[in-house]
């Protein structure tokens, strides 16, 4: 049977929607799960700005393994630090930088965490003057204190989460309405009625970063399209909707997906 597919049409006010039809898609949903407050934004312009200013504190250098030192001090033994080639501050490596590193030289990064910071220093020099010698790019932030972000293969091609960022913004503004693409509205489960003009809150956003990668979801609710008829004689209605995601440190490449959403 053909299925008669109208063009979107503007809605002011909710409007039912059928979840038994269609497929659910984990990935959106376990990202509004697991994000915590503090990597959660209200506006694509806030996400931006968040994204670029990390950016503008970044420095990239390529160095041999063999040039790293490792240090760490009495004074606090539960943290090390790396002088690295050119550098004229002690640079404090991350949970996700850490981990690169310890992968580097082979050496297991959930025991070395576990070690305290002398002796995994000892074991991590140890790793990085035995190991093969090669170039590693280098991805430091100066915020107070210099952060070693990620450590890559010299040839990493590296993009910007404000690129993406402001990629998506030349076509969906603000994210808020200002244009047809927005942070989706919230679904009324007791009626199956989805309201597109809500308040964009920390618990109903879809605009993430982390220290480690960005990650939004954008739909056009206010212009739902209609797919024939439900049981009960009401429309059949979905709406387009599309997420982007990407890593300047190297935990996952840049990508996009693009869906009917209901």
């Amino acid at each position: 049977m053909n299925t008669m597919i109208t063009s979107p049409r503007h809605v002011s006010s909710g409007f039912k929607v059928d979840l038994s039809r269609g497929q659910r898609i984990d990935r959106v949903s376990s990202e509004w799960f697991s994000r915590p407050d503090d990597e959660r934004y209200l506006s694509l312009s806030d996400l931006h700005r968040a994204v670029s200013a990390r950016t503008e504190r970044a420095r990239v250098r390529t160095v041999e393994t063999a040039d790293i030192r490792v240090e760490a001090t009495r004074d606090n033994a539960e943290r090390l630090s790396l002088i690295v080639p050119g550098g004229r501050e002690p640079v404090a490596p991350t949970h996700w930088s850490y981990g690169q590193l310890c992968s580097l030289v082979g050496a297991p990064a959930n025991y070395m965490r576990q070690l305290p910071a002398p002796l995994a220093a000892i074991n991590l020099q140890h790793g990085l003057l035995n190991h093969d010698a090669e170039m590693i790019k280098t991805l430091e932030m100066d915020d107070g204190r210099v952060e070693l972000r990620a450590v890559t293969g010299p040839d990493y091609g590296r993009i910007w989460d404000r690129d993406l960022v402001a990629a998506v913004m030349s076509i969906a503004g603000n994210g808020t309405g200002d244009t047809i693409w927005k942070v989706p509205g919230v679904l009324d489960w007791s009626t199956m009625t989805h309201n597109p003009f809500v308040d964009i809150t920390k618990d109903t956003t879809t605009l993430y970063a982390s220290d480690r990668d960005v990650f939004l979801f954008l739909v056009d609710d206010t212009h739902p399209i209609e797919a024939g008829r439900l049981p009960n004689g009401q429309p059949d209605l979905y709406f387009r909707g599309f997420y982007a995601w990407n890593s300047e440190v190297g935990s996952k490449t840049l990508g996009i997906a693009a869906f009917y959403l209901r």
